[in-house]
């Protein structure tokens, strides 16, 4: 268990820590020379009941609350310290208020000095603890008079026999999470190396791990720890733990930084966090700037209001923190804001997203996310986050929101799966594509409307119509489900309501049962209009309305004027060009034995519908597109022979 101290500069924390433990936590010369806490102090005991005892004595000195914060971050229990020959004093009441902006939710109080106050006065100081505790989340908490420096002090056992019993009755907490732990201390060890120390937030860790530094992203192999001051070969959430690290100088580690597993090692400068101030603070307008307290990190930030144009005192809201420089958080992480001066305590809040938006973030889509999230934070179900995504969630993401490893994230199966690049995939619940595939059946009625003699659309033709802003893998996913369920229906290369067609007449047919098979027979350098009508004896206007009918109709595909291309070879170049390292226009008249002009007006083809797209002289298949197979058997038998150029 870690018990952190909390109390005003002087009402003996570290002479109680002592008595409870044995241990004399202030280690630095200034410290003994002043007779004052400046660092935070650590020391450890067993417990009667077998429990191992760690306490984190912090500083009470005014000038030290970022000290102050940094040691209570993840505490079990705090101690609030109160002498009783000065009573409540004005850092009593600043670290009280801190334990409470921080989630610390189990306290208890030693009255110390005892021995300094007579009865009335220890009535009285008594009397003010309970008072300024009530209506708080440690009202009720139970006092222990206390004179630590008198050896066998019934006050002293009598807390440790308190402490014994809380720790007894703790139960495991963020094990199940990936590995987090807010450095508050980095040293060297002769021999051995970069040492960090810090109270472990959630899951476990063992020699031999790899583990990031965030920020900086330096991943280090865990070469050794002590685990609330034993060497041990794991450790777990909860205690406070040394790591010897290996890969990693002593430089690249600071006081606030973190160590974590790779997998949420992400770091963002904008934070969207729901920030509550006290009573006493100033009124906080668009980007004010504060002094924010996270783990035991002390940063600098300008506040967004997300809900209004300035936060009142006393008030909560949700707001955007933009701050100096990269952090690394979780959502449900706590902090402690201070303002401008830093002279003052003026609230504290939880983070909702580490991920905050540049733009749009006070959008009802985002505002409506930002609901999702703290609602998740209630109830701890990460299907809610993938329900409340309009379009969807990789796992990563989710990984790095939740702090669970993919395969402890229990998803339903009913949500969609789609595979991302690196081996991620795209979560989708099902309610997330009804209104889309409602867009796309309005799109659809909509261009028919319009055009009653085209057949529909290119697939990213209409995803430009429809839902440009839709990731490309949730739209191929969504047509596909779509065309699956008969909704819509694929004529070539274009989409279309399945009421939809384009009708030929008996003449048109016949013409077309002798033009499909020689456009097919010409391959990859198929007949131009001119050169039908002049084999068949035709006329070219006649020829040209024809062929067009049967592209809009998706039997044909117009690459330029009068120049028609059956699917079936359209199809062989689409994937020539798939597989192409490096799709430039020379590159591919080499795979196709075309001409260069040719080559060029395929690939600018392929542009136009969106199944490439250029960048510079290459053209990149798009990441989740493909190019439809022909369903319809050939009209004529393909030709064997090389493609010609030209």
């Amino acid at each position: 268990m870690i018990v952190g101290t909390a109390g005003h500069i002087d009402h003996g924390k570290t002479t109680l820590t002592r008595a409870l433990t044995g241990v004399d936590t202030d280690r630095l010369k200034e410290e003994k020379a002043r007779g004052i806490s400046i660092e935070l102090g650590y020391a450890y005991a067993p417990l009667p009941g077998g429990a191992r005892l760690g306490v984190i004595d912090v500083p009470g000195h005014e000038k030290f609350i970022r000290t102050m914060a940094s040691g209570v971050t993840g505490i079990d229990l705090a101690l609030l310290v109160v002498a009783a020959d000065d009573g409540i004093m004005p850092q009593t009441r600043e670290h009280l208020a801190i334990l409470e902006l921080l989630g610390v939710r189990r306290a208890c109080v030693a009255l110390t000095k005892i021995d300094r106050a007579d009865a009335v006065r220890l009535v009285q100081v008594e009397a003010d603890v309970e008072a300024l505790l009530a209506g708080t989340p440690f009202a009720g908490a139970p006092m222990f008079p206390t004179a630590a420096t008198m050896p066998g002090d019934p006050g002293v056992a009598a807390l440790l026999a308190y402490l014994d019993g809380a720790a007894a009755s703790l139960t495991a907490q963020g094990e199940a999470r990936l590995f987090r732990l807010g450095v508050d201390r980095v040293f060297t060890v002769s021999g051995q190396g970069t040492v960090v120390t810090g109270t472990a937030l959630a899951g476990r860790v063992a020699v031999g791990d790899l583990l990031q530094l965030a920020p900086g992203g330096q991943q280090a192999r865990v070469r050794a720890i002590h685990a609330q001051g034993r060497a041990a070969d794991t450790g777990q959430a909860g205690e406070r733990l040394a790591l010897n690290l290996a890969g990693v100088a002593k430089d690249d580690v600071e006081r606030g930084s973190w160590v974590v597993a790779p997998d949420i090692g992400e770091c963002s400068e904008r934070v969207d966090a729901v920030l509550s101030l006290l009573p006493d603070a100033p009124a906080l307008a668009s980007w004010a700037p504060l002094h924010v307290h996270i783990g035991a990190a002390h940063h600098t930030a300008h506040l967004v209001p997300l809900e209004g144009e300035q936060l009142a005192p006393g008030s909560r809201a949700r707001v955007q923190l933009v701050f100096d420089a990269p952090l690394h958080a979780m959502p449900g992480d706590r902090f402690v804001v201070r303002n401008a001066q830093a002279t003052q305590t003026i609230g504290g809040g939880v983070v909702l997203d580490p991920f905050g938006p540049a733009r749009k973030r006070r959008s009802p889509a985002r505002l409506a996310w930002l609901d999702a999230l703290a609602a998740w934070l209630e109830i701890g179900d990460a299907a809610r986050l993938v329900d409340a995504s309009l379009a969807g969630l990789a796992v990563s993401s989710l990984v790095r929101l939740s702090g669970l490893a993919p395969e402890a994230l229990r998803l339903p199966d009913s949500f969609l799966r789609l595979p991302l690049a690196g081996g991620d995939s795209l979560l989708v619940a099902p309610a997330m594509l009804a209104p889309l595939e409602a867009r796309v059946l309005d799109g659809l009625a909509t261009w028919h409307a319009r055009q009653p003699d085209e057949p529909g659309l290119e697939l990213w033709r209409l995803k430009r119509m429809v839902a440009p802003e839709l990731p490309d893998a949730i739209w191929s996913a969504l047509v596909a489900r779509m065309l699956d369920a008969g909704s819509l229906a694929r004529s070539g290369a274009s989409l279309r309501l399945p009421s939809h067609s384009v009708a030929l007449t008996p003449a048109e047919e016949a013409m077309a049962a002798r033009l499909l098979p020689a456009l097919q027979a010409g391959r990859y350098d198929p007949p131009w209009v001119r050169d039908l009508g002049h084999k068949y004896k035709l006329p070219e206007d006649t020829v040209r309305a024809l062929l067009r009918k049967l592209a809009r109709a998706g039997q044909l595909h117009q690459v330029v004027h009068d120049l028609f291309y059956h699917p079936v070879p359209l199809a062989e170049l689409a994937r020539i060009v798939a597989e192409l390292p490096d799709a430039q226009a020379a590159n591919f008249r080499d795979a196709t034995g075309l001409g260069r002009k040719r080559a060029i007006q395929i690939l600018e083809f392929f542009d136009r519908v969106g199944y490439t797209r250029r960048v510079r002289n290459t053209h990149l298949p798009r990441p989740q597109a493909s190019w439809p197979e022909p369903t319809a058997a050939p009209a004529a038998p393909a030709a064997t022979s090389a493609p010609p150029g030209g």
